[in-house]
């Protein structure tokens, strides 16, 4: 299982000044090659590195191992760029997006991120530094810190390259580590857990993580993103910017709190979790134009990734169930009828008289149709009959 831990660096003056020369050198370099392999049209790695790995060393004062991974760094950039355009991500052939990403090179902005093997950057656990590769020669000692859970992941499972960031003037490198994962128990029962706007999750032990405070605070962002937005400055774009990196944090915290809590509750009790599978949702459902932007930004699948991720990483069983009814569903007598929810928060069957919050409902047919789905997931596969 790989994960990606976060480290911040705590470089001097001098040493920031090196890798800010560093990545901007490595990104320009990038740029050049990306150019010279939408012009040649170079896509494979062997092929663009006999063009451009000379210029690359002469021109941009790169070593062997960077102006390597520079060239990798392009045509995995194409790669990506291929894989979007056949998917749709950027629309039709005919649509302005797409002509624009077929018909210009990729460019890389100077402060994008950098990837360094062994060979270009050493860890140094012990002492809490690193000893990294710049145009300005090797810089060794550099400083960084960390949560102590990732910094002890950090020493005992870091595998592969690290990627060198800046963000808002902070330096960080993003290592990936591969950790086992445990073997995944026999679950004894299930979680359900229904994911909503107004409660972010409820399960159905009737735990409900409710929504309000975000939906608050997103509301207060809102508004002061109007309020730059209708000043037309520099200044207030990179506040934007700022702001919207804020935002995004604090839902990815509250992701994480929540996911961590119905993980360690499922753990504790030898149970499984079962989440909705809420894949297509803006096809599946039609919505008021005001309702639109709401539910493109709410974090829907960014939850469920963290409990599956960390299900996985506490060999706790995950299971994704079809969402179709299930806040419709009476969990006792199986009558489905849209009347049976007659407001968002209230559910009351129309047939047997069963009745409680919706969205614990909803969590109950989750977990319902999980446990009829686990049968099928672990059943043995039988071998062919023989004649």
């Amino acid at each position: 299982m790989k994960l990606v831990v976060w480290v911040k660096l705590l470089p001097t003056s001098e040493q920031a000044l090196a890798l800010e020369g560093t990545l901007r050198a490595c990104n320009r370099a990038a740029s050049h090659a990306s150019a010279v392999a939408f012009a040649k049209g170079l896509k494979d790695r062997n092929g663009l590195q006999k063009e451009v790995y000379a210029d690359l060393k002469a021109g941009f004062g790169l070593s062997a191992q960077p102006a390597v991974r520079a060239v990798k760094k392009v045509v995995d950039a194409y790669t990506t760029l291929k894989a979007n355009l056949r998917a749709g991500n950027l629309g039709p052939p005919a649509s302005r997006r797409y002509r624009k990403a077929v018909s210009t090179p990729i460019v890389f902005r100077p402060e994008a991120a950098q990837p360094f093997d062994d060979r270009c950057l050493s860890w140094q656990h012990d002492a809490r530094t690193v000893s990294i590769w710049t145009v300005d020669g090797r810089m060794r000692g550099i400083r960084y810190t960390g949560h102590p859970d990732q910094l002890k992941t950090l020493a005992t499972h870091r595998k592969g390259e690290s990627d060198l960031v800046q963000r808002g003037g902070k330096w960080f490198l993003i290592a990936t580590c591969e950790i086992p994962e445990p073997e995944v128990y026999e679950p004894v029962d299930w979680i359900g857990v229904d994911r909503g706007i107004v409660n972010l999750a409820t399960t159905s032990d009737g735990t409900n993580h409710q929504g309000r405070s975000l939906s608050r605070y997103r509301r207060w962002q809102a508004r002061k993103r109007a309020e730059l937005q209708t000043k037309r400055t520099r200044s207030a774009t990179r506040r934007l910017a700022r702001r919207a990196q804020q935002e995004k944090r604090h839902a990815t915290h509250v992701n994480h709190r929540i996911s961590k809590e119905i993980v360690s509750v499922a753990q504790r009790t030898g149970r499984g979790i079962a989440v909705e599978e809420l894949d297509g949702i803006h096809e599946r459902v039609r919505l008021r134009r005001d309702q639109r932007g709401t539910l493109s930004s709410w974090p829907f699948h960014q939850l469920g990734a963290h409990l599956a991720y960390k299900a996985r990483q506490a060999g706790v069983p995950f299971l994704e169930v079809d969402a179709a009814y299930t806040s419709q569903r009476c969990p006792r007598c199986g009558h489905t009828e849209r009347a049976n929810r007659p407001t968002r928060d209230h559910f009351c069957c129309r047939r047997c008289g069963l009745a409680g919050p919706a969205d614990v409902v909803a969590g109950v047919n989750v977990r319902d149709r999980a446990r009829s789905a686990w049968v099928f997931v672990t059943m043995p596969v039988l071998s062919a009959a023989q004649p």
